[in-house]
């Protein structure tokens, strides 16, 4: 092996061993989270405050606007992120009340999906269509909006619970390209756990 090749293989060794570790600091520490529950099943609020802190009291949701915030910024459109607001407010005004099978399980499969799809978005990115990722966004967003739907009440809550899950995504598209890979590999990895949680 020539001096060159070795050195681009003790490069490539490095950064994959750096990001490894990474994605597993960032694996455990959301693990440690999960006993939370995947879902908590608050029972009904309504409050423009309660709207608002109701994103981050679920795992699973938490997750998936960070995926959907990682994804967006890979995939250098601007339209991921308003699609989930819209679907998840579409699919939160059609629950109805109304409590769905498999449910929990869809929702976990939404994190695990988004995270591996962000984590894969370079590899994605030119074969993937935007139609196609705008699909999927708007499919998970709208079981998202299901499964909220039920818990928050009014108009205020609903405006606080957008707001906050607007200001979640725009938190996920913050990383750097060094880190995005990782972390959304951490999502993917949480999302596993969730499905087997929820399974």
């Amino acid at each position: 092996m020539t001096t060159s090749l070795r050195a681009l293989y003790h490069t490539i060794r490095h950064t994959i061993g750096h990001h490894l570790t990474r994605a597993g600091v960032a694996v455990t520490a959301l693990t440690l989270a999960l006993p939370a529950a995947a879902h908590p099943g608050h029972a009904p609020d309504s409050g423009f405050v309660a709207g608002l802190l109701h994103p981050v009291t679920g795992v699973d949701h938490l997750l998936a606007l960070l995926a959907v915030g990682l994804w967006s910024r890979q995939q250098h459109g601007h339209l991921l992120a308003p699609t989930f607001l819209v679907m998840m407010a579409l699919g939160a005004a059609s629950s109805g009340g109304v409590a769905l099978p498999a449910l929990e399980l869809s929702i976990a499969a939404t994190v695990l999906l988004l995270g591996g799809l962000a984590a894969y978005a370079p590899r994605l990115q030119w074969r993937m269509q935007p139609q196609l990722a705008v699909l999927i966004v708007g499919a998970c967003a709208f079981v998202h909006g299901l499964a909220h739907g039920n818990e928050l009440t009014g108009v205020a809550s609903g405006a606080g619970f957008i707001l906050a899950s607007a200001g979640l995504m725009l938190l996920g598209a913050i990383p750097g390209e060094r880190l995005r890979r990782p972390l959304a590999a951490a999502i993917g990895a949480a999302g596993i756990w969730l499905v087997a949680l929820a399974g």
